[in-house]
Formats: structure tokens, C-alpha cells, sequence
């Protein structure tokens, strides 16, 4: 049995009803309403639900974001600022507002991702020079965390950085502006401007690129005062399943910083490995058939172990994003946990089994003479009611 205090608190409670009156000597039901632990997965279906305006597509839509929320707490939405201001000065503000609203209904935890990116970088921005093109980043950083307060205060605030500057597939704004503030630099200027406009928000470094080339940066930017409050880590795993061993290898090189660790895009598909040859992911492609019973039996017990391992093993681990529901949302992979058809796939399953099975908290209390209770579960929101199910208050264990 693994030790999970780590992931777990107690606290005396006095239940009082709604006249605030102690309910002495009775029996309340507690049961945890969201894990403190953010068990995520990208989100972008939530936008196809409220923005398209084909009803028989938004069905579609609207059935995979109700899958999406019996599982998860937390989503992560597109920002990247090719798509998502396609126009200079539109902004697709709007959807992305009702996306994100759509979410918090389901009690769940968003994250914009990304605020600053090479890749998929708005084409418009080229026109500029590098002066116009920094003034341009920051203010769409001050835009949009501003815009967005209260409603996501996570950010991933600037994405791939190992590679930026020496980024040469294409031209683009951003490895222009990385190459002349250096990554320290430019990290420094986003960040700051995030941190400007959400001085309590929780802003993000995210790499793929996980070697000590990424560690010597983090270092670099603590060391120079950047506002780093959480290290994202990409897990794709395309080429193959990473295993304990590595998994292992990579948290011990990240968890000296001290800091939150949040696997932001993890992926163990269900289908063949990506050829070694391809280096750059973008390359890949897999066929509509990649996928077989068996490999999705192995992407469930794959994600299982892994989950299981980040969970009850890492208590720095406060996050595990999967990316993403459902097959063919990148490189038409099998990587998701429902099928295209929105059928549910066996890993959906196995980690529904973990979060809300295993890992869930659902007791009956016996309150004292003065109405207090010890109550002892997993770190997270509770529901309390009384034994003939009349709802009394929520609360928090930490």
C-alpha cells in the first residue's frame, strides 16, 4: 500500500445547518468535490461546443465536453496567437470567454496555453521590427491575462524556450525577439508582464526539450529573478513509452528546484512509435487505422502506471495534463481517451478507476455534542450532508 499522507489532510469540523446550529450527535456524509490535485487534459473541444453553429456538430461537441468533465478538474484552452487573433486587433476573445466559463460550470481549473510561442506565432507580426514586435507581445500578454482575470489566472506564459532562438524551420516574430534579448532576456520581459497583470496568478515555463540544456535555463532565470512559480514539463511519447526509469531520471534532475512540477502535455498513444528518424513531431502522421484493441489496452495500463507513479510518489508533481480527449487532435494520433466516435476508450476507464475510485474520499462522520467531527481524506473541496441527505456547506482540506 503506498504511503499517500502526501496527498492527504484531517481537520476538526463543526457541521452547523443552515440557522447555524450545531448538529450534535449526528451522522453528516463527506465527500470530495474536486482534488486539490489538477487531473487535466486540453480542453479545445470546449470551444468547438460553444462556437460552431452546426447543431448536429456542436452535439458532437457538447457530448465530449460532458465525458471531458466526469473525469477531469482541469483543461487547458488555446491561445496560440496565430489562431486565436488571426486578424490584428480580433482577438477571438469571446469564445475563448465562454469556452473557459463552460469549464468553471464543471467546477474545473483553467489554464490558457501559451501567451508567448515560436511556433504558430500570428503571421501579421512579421510586418513589424523587432522594437514593434516586443511592444506587440507584451501588450497582447497584458490583453489577454487582464482580460481573463478571475476566470484563468494560469498561464503557461511562454512555451519551448530550449529552442526559440535557434528555431530555423521558418521565419517567425518570436525567434526574431529571442535572438536579440537572448532566452534569459525575453523570459524576464513576459514573465514580468504577467506577473504585472495578475500579481497572484500561477505562471508557467514549458518545454519539450527536457535535457540539462532546460534545467541550466530554469537556473538562469532564478537566479535572475524571473517570477517562475511552476516548471512544466512535456511528455510526449510518440517515440515510445517513457517508463518508470525515465520518468524517474527526468523528476530527479527537476524536483531540486523546489518549485511545482506539472506534466503539461502527456502522451502515450495507441498505435505504433513515431519512426526515431523524425525528430521534430511535427513531421509525424499516423494512418486512421494506427490504433488495435491491444495497443489500447497497453496506452490504459501505460497511463495507469504512470499516473500511479507521478501521484503517490511525487509530492512536487501537482499536475498531470493529458493531451488530449480524443483521438486525432494532433498528428491524427490515437493518443486520446475517447475515440473520434466519442466512444470511450479503455484508458478513459482506467483513469476514471484512479481519480474517482481509488483516489476519492467518501465517509460518514459522527459529529460530537458541540457538532465537530475529525474528518480525514484527500486535499480538496468537500460536500457535507446531513444522514437524510439534506446539503449542509462545502469545505476545504488542505
Amino acid at each position: 500500500m503506498a504511503d499517500l499522507s502526501h496527498r492527504k489532510a484531517s481537520k476538526k469540523v463543526q457541521f452547523l445547518d443552515k440557522n447555524g446550529k450545531a448538529l450534535s450527535n449526528t451522522n453528516v456524509q463527506v465527500e470530495l468535490k474536486k482534488h486539490d490535485f489538477l487531473f487535466g487534459c486540453g480542453a479545445f473541444d470546449f470551444v468547438a461546443a460553444v462556437s460552431i453553429p452546426d447543431e448536429e456538430k456542436k452535439a458532437h461537441f457538447i457530448d465530449r465536453t460532458e465525458k471531458w468533465a466526469k473525469l477531469f478538474n482541469y483543461g487547458t484552452l488555446p491561445f496560440y496567437w496565430g489562431g486565436f487573433e488571426k486578424e490584428e486587433g480580433k482577438p477571438n476573445t469571446e469564445n475563448l470567454k465562454k469556452a473557459a466559463l463552460l469549464l468553471k460550470d464543471f467546477n474545473a481549473t483553467v489554464k490558457g496555453h501559451p501567451l508567448c510561442w515560436h511556433t504558430g506565432c500570428a503571421q501579421w507580426l512579421l510586418k513589424y521590427d523587432n522594437k514593434t514586435i516586443l511592444e506587440k507581445q507584451l501588450a497582447r500578454i497584458h490583453r489577454d491575462v487582464g482580460d481573463f482575470k478571475g476566470i484563468i489566472d494560469m498561464w503557461d506564459v511562454i512555451n519551448e524556450v530550449v529552442i526559440m532562438p535557434i528555431y530555423d524551420k521558418y521565419d517567425n516574430a518570436i525567434t526574431r525577439l529571442c535572438k536579440e534579448h537572448g532566452r534569459i532576456g525575453l523570459c524576464k520581459k513576459v514573465f514580468d508582464a504577467a506577473k504585472d497583470c495578475n500579481p497572484n496568478g500561477t505562471f508557467l515555463i514549458n518545454d519539450f526539450n527536457l535535457s540539462t540544456s532546460y534545467e541550466i535555463l530554469i537556473d538562469g532565470l532564478l537566479q535572475s529573478g524571473v517570477p517562475i512559480n511552476t516548471i512544466g514539463l512535456q511528455s510526449h511519447q510518440h517515440h515510445g513509452v517513457w517508463g518508470i526509469e525515465k520518468l524517474e531520471e527526468t523528476l530527479t534532475r527537476f524536483e531540486h528546484f523546489g518549485l511545482p512540477i506539472h506534466f503539461t502535455e502527456n502522451t502515450i498513444v495507441a498505435g505504433p512509435n513515431v519512426d526515431p528518424k523524425i525528430i521534430d513531431l511535427q513531421d509525424a502522421h499516423y494512418d486512421d487505422d494506427a490504433a488495435t484493441p491491444e495497443l489500447e489496452q497497453m496506452q490504459a495500463e501505460e497511463l495507469s502506471k504512470m499516473y500511479k507513479n507521478l501521484f503517490e510518489k511525487h509530492p512536487l508533481v501537482t499536475a498531470i495534463t493529458n493531451w488530449d480527449f480524443a483521438d486525432g487532435a494532433w498528428l491524427n494520433a490515437p493518443s486520446g481517451l475517447i475515440r473520434k466516435d466519442n466512444s470511450l476508450k479503455p484508458s478513459y476507464n482506467a483513469l476514471y478507476d484512479l481519480i474517482h475510485k481509488e483516489w476519492h474520499t467518501s465517509l460518514t462522520v459522527k459529529t460530537d455534542a458541540n457538532g465537530f467531527a475529525e474528518v480525514e481524506g484527500f486535499k480538496g473541496t468537500y460536500s457535507a450532508k446531513t444522514g437524510d441527505g439534506k446539503e449542509l456547506f462545502d469545505f476545504e482540506l488542505k
